[in-house]
């Protein structure tokens, strides 16, 4: 399994907003690696941001 998909998958299980600092608790995958996931997942369309700074899948 990928970053991106442990990323998502982590979001999927959560049911609410994260941000990324909350993705890295629940993972301990490093934060610029969350970051580029980020990154990828919103080019691609699999998240959408709710609320300022937080994301979840779409």
């Amino acid at each position: 399994m990928d970053v991106k998909e442990k990323v998502l998958e982590a979001m999927k299980k959560a049911g609410k907003p994260l941000s990324a600092g909350e993705v890295q608790k629940a993972t301990d995958i490093d934060r610029k690696e969350i970051d580029n996931a980020f990154k990828e997942l919103k080019a691609d369309g699999s998240i959408v941001s709710p609320v300022r700074c937080k994301w979840e899948p779409k």
